[in-house]
């Protein structure tokens, strides 16, 4: 399967050094509270594992599972919650994973919908940040990496439900991919 990839952006030794980093800023950050980590489905799964084994706090860990991309390359604009019930927040302090920030659309609704829920806080953490003008107003707290406006795979992302399972984080080549 990487022989689909234009390019490798990042490496599995490279990234596994990155999330140490991120795991030792929350560890600090959260070392007298009680963290909730809600993460996004199902992109955001290999980076969730693990990125919270490196983290040594007590947690509770929950799912959300929503849609944007609807198997295309850019968002439609449109989420879709596909569970009925969201996690108990009230009162918590949420930690959101996600895998990439792109839009901003799909975090900033998640975080809306748990803001009525009244935690105590919602910081957001991305596996990777595209260096672009968001279509929504949210920032992440913790940034695995930037990119460019490109569309990748890899590490939990995917293309049409495919790739997620590459240790690294790539470039699809552009001929791979089904133009909208």
């Amino acid at each position: 399967m990487q022989e689909d990839l234009d390019r490798i952006l990042f490496d599995e030794p490279t990234i596994r050094h990155r999330l140490d980093e991120i795991a030792a800023q929350i560890t600090q950050d959260f070392r007298d509270r009680e963290l909730t980590v809600i993460a996004i489905l199902n992109g955001s799964l290999i980076f969730m594992a693990d990125l919270l084994r490196r983290i040594p706090l007590p947690l509770k860990l929950d799912c959300l599972s929503v849609a944007s991309y609807h198997g295309g390359t850019r968002s439609t604009g449109e989420v879709v919650f596909r569970q009925v019930a969201l996690p108990d927040v009230q009162g918590r302090h949420i930690l959101l994973l996600d895998d990439i920030l792109d839009s901003g659309r799909t975090l900033d609704a998640i975080r809306r919908r748990l803001e009525e829920a009244g935690p105590l806080s919602i910081c957001v953490c991305v596996l990777l940040a595209k260096k672009i003008t968001r279509a929504a107003p949210i920032e992440a707290a913790y940034v695995g990496f930037e990119i460019e406006n490109e569309f990748v795979v890899g590490y939990g992302l995917d293309y049409m439900e495919r790739y997620r399972n590459l240790p690294c984080i790539g470039v699809l080549r552009n001929e791979l991919i089904t133009h909208e």
